[in-house]
């Protein structure tokens, strides 16, 4: 498997706190805690209330802007909470990017939620998906792999099916071919969070408390974030979450966002051997798309 991209920029606590120090003084204070470095960003816990988010590659940059930029819009039609910037980091003593500080959401991952258990979220997160999927504006961020046609999406699928690191890979190259084969969306370009996964969405209480890392934030083909039906629930979840999405989508949409799943299903097996909670996200939903 594809091992994490290294880090382009060491971030440790002491940079964090005297990036605080020096741009948000009054934040400086209270004790900071490492709680998740992955592909794209650093987070650490800052006191009870706060996380500061830092890219680690230069490739994460934009995404960071794109949420500062986007999300305060955003978040005012959304029924759950968002990272919502608190402070915004510039560039300084050495660190290269922007970077925010927003509220910590307390809970757990739904990702951490056996799949059953999730089937409860599928209202909710259908009330999210129809609060963000309106037309977006021209300067909408554009995002290259995420609420594109299919087809621009086929060399990274098949590369993935024949590295041999995917699961049942004939039978998922045949559903791909005929999946894919779907005609492309000719709607508007809506909004996206472009990575609605359960790993991104977080549970508390027995309730969606938040959804999380609006980093791919685009516009586009509503079936990229339509995807988490099968990202994220078993079939029983799956049958309420599209009935509560009601007849927004057409059935030609639904098709679109089996192989948008099945896409992104074969990224979470091919590249997360380092995070298991992913690996378990793309193997849940290999084995749901495979289903039906």
């Amino acid at each position: 498997m594809a091992d994490k991209p290294a880090a382009e920029v060491a971030v440790d606590t002491d940079l964090v706190r005297r990036l605080l120090a020096a741009q948000h003084a009054d934040l400086a204070g209270p004790p900071l805690r490492l709680v998740a470095s992955g592909w794209d960003n650093v987070i650490y816990r800052l006191g009870d209330d706060l996380a500061v988010r830092l890219p680690r590659r230069a490739a994460a940059a934009d995404l960071i802007e794109h949420e500062q930029r986007w999300l305060p819009e955003l978040a005012r039609r959304l029924p759950v909470a968002v990272p919502v910037p608190v402070r915004r980091g510039v560039p300084g003593l050495g660190y290269p990017w922007a970077w925010t500080v927003t509220r910590w959401r307390p809970g757990t991952t739904a990702a951490e939620v056996p799949a059953g258990e999730r089937r409860a979220q599928a209202e909710p997160l259908a009330a999210v998906v129809a609060a963000l999927h309106r037309p977006a504006p021209p300067d909408a961020p554009h995002n290259p792999v995420r609420g594109v046609p299919l087809a621009a999406r086929r060399d990274a699928v098949i590369g993935r099916l024949t590295s041999g690191l995917v699961p049942q890979a004939d039978r998922a190259a045949a559903l791909w071919t005929e999946l894919s084969a779907t005609p492309a969306w000719a709607g508007p370009a809506l909004w996206l969070h472009g990575d609605l996964h359960p790993a991104n969405l977080v549970v508390a209480d027995g309730g969606l408390a938040a959804v999380l890392d609006f980093g791919d934030l685009t516009a586009g083909d509503p079936a990229t974030d339509l995807a988490a039906a099968w990202l994220t629930f078993d079939a029983t979840g799956r049958e309420r979450f599209v009935r509560a999405l009601g007849h927004a989508y057409d059935a030609a949409t639904w098709r679109r966002a089996r192989a948008w799943a099945l896409a992104l299903a074969t990224a979470l097996l091919a590249h997360s051997d380092d995070a298991p909670v992913l690996r378990a996200v793309g193997d849940h939903a290999l084995r749901e798309v495979l289903a039906g």
